[in-house]
């Protein structure tokens, strides 16, 4: 956010909203980024056969307890969340148009002029 006000030519004291500052430029938030970033990743892994490396270690189960408390965020959950904030099933993965489409949502309008 700081480049970006930079950019505008506005501070923090101008009490300028970074929804603002992000729109006028045409920027996503970050959190859109990463999403789509995570989707991507888990796509390409995915798409990989089943002996892969990244494959096995997403359905690795590793025997034992763990500590008492909250349970740690792991990065397959996220992922689930991400498919799901998206409508996509993991049987869409086959289907690259349709994971593209739907995962992609940061920079839509950078995407088009690269075109």
């Amino acid at each position: 956010m700081k480049m970006l006000r930079w950019m505008c030519g506005v501070t923090r004291l101008d009490k300028i909203r970074n929804e603002y500052v992000r729109g006028s430029l045409g920027v996503r938030d970050i959190a859109d980024k990463l999403q789509e970033n995570r989707l991507r990743w888990f796509g390409h892994v995915k798409r990989r056969p089943p002996e892969y490396i990244g494959n096995r270690t997403l359905n690795l189960n590793i025997p034992g307890r763990r500590k008492r408390g909250r349970p740690k965020l792991r990065w397959l959950s996220v992922v689930k969340n991400d498919m799901a904030g998206c409508e996509l099933e993991e049987e869409d993965v086959q289907d690259r148009a349709k994971w593209k489409r739907k995962s992609r949502k940061a920079d839509p309008v950078a995407r088009r002029d690269r075109r």
